[in-house]
């Protein structure tokens, strides 16, 4: 299977790839004159690209015409994730990406045991572990990482944006399958938007669970087990993405 790379350098049936990925395609992987590969916009459209040049610190590819990536799914998820302590955010997304989570917003809650320290610089490392784990499992983008919430009400606050909104609680609620099958078709052709919100170590306060409800969020359980916090989304994700047809 020819390496997959991302490069927004597409134009013209000519692309560009640059700074790490050109380094470890030209130097690593010592590729030739007339290779291929698979190069990404990040926007889901693929091109079958071959290499034409190593110009300084780059390298030149002729590319076909592009075409829809069939590795994105046909909803957009975005997980909301308790903080966890260690590394488990790292495991987190990446499966997460793998799963099909195309954004991850980690958050500190009332109960979180893991304290903000050095966010900034851990938020680029987990960028890094979204990408390389996009182009392993075969993404059509690059799924991003935020950076944390630094409370439960400013999670509560960023849900406009979606069409269902999925508060993953211990107590259990409402059907997972039954809220899904509600979820009507987008006239326009556009992916649903659905939030996860999964929580930490220690789980969620009840007046958490209570200002989730008011915001609007769906109530729902992931079965008589409490799961622990790095399982939980990824049980999650692959209930939704099973549900919906994308694990087909």
């Amino acid at each position: 299977m020819p390496h997959r790379y991302f490069t927004t350098e597409i134009a013209d049936g000519t692309a560009f790839l640059r700074g790490k990925d050109a380094h470890h395609l030209a130097r690593v992987m010592r590729a030739k004159l007339g290779e291929t590969v698979i190069l990404c916009d990040g926007n889901a459209v693929e091109y079958t690209a071959h290499i034409t040049g190593f110009p300084e610190d780059a390298v030149e590819f002729s590319v076909e015409e592009g075409y829809p990536s069939t590795a994105e799914p046909n909803i957009t998820v975005t997980l909301y994730a308790g903080y966890p302590k260690q590394d488990k955010l790292e495991e987190i997304i990446q499966h997460g990406v793998e799963l099909g989570c195309a954004r991850f917003i980690p958050f500190f809650s009332r109960y979180c045991v893991a304290a903000p320290k050095k966010e900034e610089q851990k938020n680029t490392r987990y960028n890094r572990i979204a990408a390389e784990a996009a182009k392993q499992c075969g993404r059509g983008i690059l799924p991003e990482v935020c950076m944390p919430l630094k409370n439960f009400a400013a999670v509560c606050a960023d849900w406009a944006q979606y069409d269902l909104v999925l508060f993953f609680y211990e107590c259990g609620g409402e059907s997972l399958h039954t809220l899904l099958k509600q979820l009507p078709e987008k006239d326009n052709g556009d992916c649903l938007k659905i939030a996860v919100v999964t929580g930490s170590e220690g789980g969620f306060a009840a007046e958490e669970a209570q200002a989730a409800a008011q915001a609007g969020a769906k109530t729902v359980g992931l079965g008589p087990r409490i799961l622990r916090c790095e399982t939980a989304p990824l049980a999650a994700l692959s209930a939704i993405m099973t549900l919906t047809g994308n694990l087909e």
